[in-house]
């Protein structure tokens, strides 16, 4: 059998309410990248959404948690430009912090059970799809 490339893990986060999404790894990234630009428009163009699709997952996120995240700033001018709330501020230094480590984590918590998956090939049959194992 080749050589295979080791299987690497991978966390995807997101939490909901009534089975609603109220956060998610990109969700805070979007917000992230509107305290960073000054903008959703800039923020939208840097995860190359629509400006309206942008601005639509922040709306559910502030429906869903009941709190306001981003406010906007009236044109003039510099023009406009959007900011977060401190909720909204707050709300990402907490999910980052939350998000900081955790890859880690699981990387170890699937090292310790899975390991490098060997296991499979040492006691399953690699060369069947079906069910069973060999010398059962």
């Amino acid at each position: 059998m080749t050589e295979q490339a080791p299987v690497e893990i991978r966390v995807k986060c997101w939490a909901e309410r009534d089975g609603a999404l109220v956060l998610s790894d990109w969700r805070i990234e979007l917000l992230a990248a509107v305290e960073k630009h000054g903008s959703l428009s800039a923020a939208a163009e840097e995860f190359a959404v629509a400006y309206r699709v942008a601005w639509g997952k922040i709306r559910e996120m502030e429906d869903g948690l009941g709190v306001k995240l981003l406010h906007g700033r009236s044109g003039g001018a510099g023009g406009g430009g959007s900011a977060l709330t401190p909720a909204g501020q707050a709300l990402v230094e907490r999910y980052q912090q939350f998000r900081a480590g955790l890859d880690e984590l699981v990387a170890r918590r699937f090292a310790e059970v899975l390991g490098d998956l060997s296991f499979l090939s040492e006691r399953y049959d690699v060369n069947s799809r079906t069910a069973g194992s060999q010398g059962e």
